[in-house]
């Protein structure tokens, strides 16, 4: 499957920015050819490595082909059929990216569900992606599965990966002919299903997004093409994010259509250790990522009694950065300061990401100037990019060679955006999905009648083509004054504080714009090290005079970024924080607005308890 050039696409009737198709994927083309293409050109090339016995083991392309190839025996021999559905229920792990490349070449449909999905969710996408064979990681994933199994007739069977279910696999199709597995590997062309992801969602039932195999090979092809100083035929990366979710899974693709070595971290705790380790070249991460790596390195210099020398390297590394952006670049006074605060501060905090990554891409949200500049600084360049599951992940992203920071970057080839009458980005392009599955209301409600996908998300493109979010259009505030208020700016600006873990920005039909704000655990030792406090509980440091006049700072820092009208006026702690598990986050992270403002309209209504309008 050999991508070629192609022209520049035609001009859309709607005002749009395009940046061309650099690449054209053949129809027949799908995700299986991706893995058969880079077989037949570097067999004994590593595509992955694997972590056992607390050392990292080599497996090259022929070998991973030759186990997915078995696994998929295994699938044929249990009776998946071309176009039936595989579900994975998994933690980010080497089996995940197994048996994901195993349910393609049987020609089946793998669909991920996250392994801290309660019964209720994973009932639903059972049934309604009518899986047919479901390949969990463990016995507290297969519990959980069992509890609806019977509302679930289309699932066949439960398979436990750490019960021996791969090998099992492996043993039950060892008489399923090569050339049936040759045979189906072709099946599926470009406009074929190749995954049903089921947004996280923040509220109600999540919905199925179908992506098709030219959805991820146009993509995956064009981004290659489109940014080579990262997918340069030499890169390595980690993933460590839910492969659940189509930014892990874009990756995961995109790795090993680049010629990248695989590697997988399933428990966040020892990410630290496997850095290290697997020494990546590229990472990518959300924006609470980059900025805990930034707060542990404050806390730690402050432990260290550097903490001066940290905030000095910190604000040579932002002029730095923002130096870069000039005619005249750097002064050869900040060139001198930017080394020595390198051998003194960036050499350490490279080398707590393994030492080798030069580049990393931050999305679901976006991550702010101020650290953008300060890891460009460092010597790490953050691309930061903008996507949905609905355009298989990024539809824009930072270049490393064109970089405006604060933005999400210029549209990937192919790709189209538009800005609506009411500020809504739209979208158009390869990387689109193709609707909701079994839900053409949802479907038709998600495009508009010249085919732009409604993307529901607030922003602006500037002259250069650089697309800038704003906001979540149902998640406008609109003040009793009238005033439109994104929460999302004071929400970033708030939570990058090392004490605060969420903030949620309320004032709905209110006087004012005010703020719910939860404490971080592990930032609460830090800084109370950090400041020479001594060890509290997250509910006594919500009393201490010292932390809250932190995040009164805080707070007082991000109003800087909006109008007086837009600021937070007054903000209020919460007990405890927000969690997948107790239902005040989805599997992404996302803050389910609709739920905390439910739950704790009794705190919304005590801070606007003095200026409420009179009745």
């Amino acid at each position: 499957m050999t991508a070629i050039a192609t022209p520049d696409v035609a001009a859309h009737q709607r005002v749009a920015t395009t940046t061309p198709l650099r690449l054209h994927v053949p129809h027949d083309a799908n995700v299986d050819a991706i893995l058969r293409e880079r077989l037949a050109n570097e067999p004994d090339a590593v595509l992955a490595e694997v972590q056992r016995d607390g050392a990292w083991h080599q497996v090259t392309v022929a070998e991973f082909n030759a186990q997915v190839v078995a696994i998929a025996k295994g699938l044929v021999a249990h009776g998946v059929e071309p176009g039936d559905t595989v579900g994975i229920m998994c933690r980010t792990r080497y089996e995940w990216t197994l048996v994901d490349f195993a349910a393609w070449a049987a020609g089946a449909v793998p669909v991920p569900i996250y392994e801290t999905s309660s019964s209720q969710q994973v009932e639903w996408i059972l049934t309604n992606a009518d899986i047919r064979v479901l390949v969990v990681e463990n016995a507290a994933n297969a519990a959980t599965v069992k509890a609806v199994r019977a509302h679930a007739p289309a699932c066949r069977e439960v398979l436990v990966v750490d019960d021996g279910a791969l090998d099992a696999l492996v043993a039950d199709g060892a008489d399923v002919a090569d050339a049936e597995i040759g045979r189906r590997r072709r099946l599926a062309h470009a406009d074929d299903l190749a995954t049903i992801i089921y947004t996280s969602g923040t509220t109600g039932r999540p919905k199925g997004a179908e992506l098709t195999h030219g959805n991820f090979t146009t993509l995956a092809f064009n981004t290659i093409a489109d940014v080579p100083e990262v997918f340069n035929g030499m890169g390595r990366t980690i993933l460590f994010l839910p492969l659940a979710h189509v930014f892990a899974r874009f990756v995961e693709v995109v790795a090993v259509a680049g010629s990248s070595v695989l590697g997988h971290s399933p428990d966040i705790k020892n990410l630290n250790a496997d850095l290290a380790g697997f020494r990546p070249t590229y990472l990518l991460g959300v924006p609470r990522v980059f900025e805990k790596v930034y707060n542990t390195a404050e806390q730690s210099s402050a432990a260290e009694k550097a903490r001066p020398y940290f905030h000095w390297a910190t604000r040579v590394a932002i002029a730095y950065s923002r130096a870069l952006d000039t005619p005249q670049g750097p002064s050869p006074w900040l060139r001198f300061q930017h080394l020595f605060a390198d051998g003194l501060v960036y050499s350490k905090l490279r080398d707590r990401l393994g030492g080798r990554v030069t580049h990393a891409v931050s999305g679901g949200g976006p991550l702010g100037e101020r650290l953008g500049h300060f890891y460009r600084g460092l010597g790490l360049n953050i691309i930061e990019g903008y996507g949905l599951t609905e355009t298989t992940a990024p539809t824009s992203v930072n270049r490393p060679g064109n970089t405006r920071i604060g933005s999400v970057g210029t549209m990937l080839p192919g790709c189209s955006v538009s800005v609506a009458d009411d500020g809504e980005l739209l979208l158009k392009g390869p990387h689109v999905f193709r609707g909701y599955h079994k839900n053409p209301q949802a479907t038709a409600e998600a495009f508009d009648d010249d085919g732009w996908f409604r993307t529901g998300d607030l922003g602006t493109v500037d002259a250069d083509g650089f697309v800038h979010i704003t906001g979540r259009k149902k998640e406008i505030i609109v003040t009793a004054g009238g005033k439109n208020v994104a929460p999302a700016v004071l929400e970033d600006r708030v939570r990058a504080h090392a004490l605060v873990s969420q903030c949620v920005v309320v004032g709905d039909n209110r006087p004012f714009i005010g703020a719910l704000v939860t404490l971080d655990p592990e930032g609460l030792a830090g800084w109370l090290t950090m400041h020479g406090k001594p060890a509290m509980t997250v509910d006594e440091a919500m009393h201490d005079a010292d932390v809250r006049a932190s995040v009164e700072a805080a707070v007082a820092r991000a109003n800087e970024a909006v109008s007086q009208a837009e600021s937070v006026r007054k903000w209020a702690f919460l007990p405890g924080d927000f969690t997948i598990e107790n239902g005040y986050l989805t599997p992404s992270m996302k803050v389910k607005r609709s739920v905390v403002l439910k739950d704790f309209a009794a705190a919304v209504d005590e801070l606007y308890v003095d200026t409420r309008p009179a009745a």
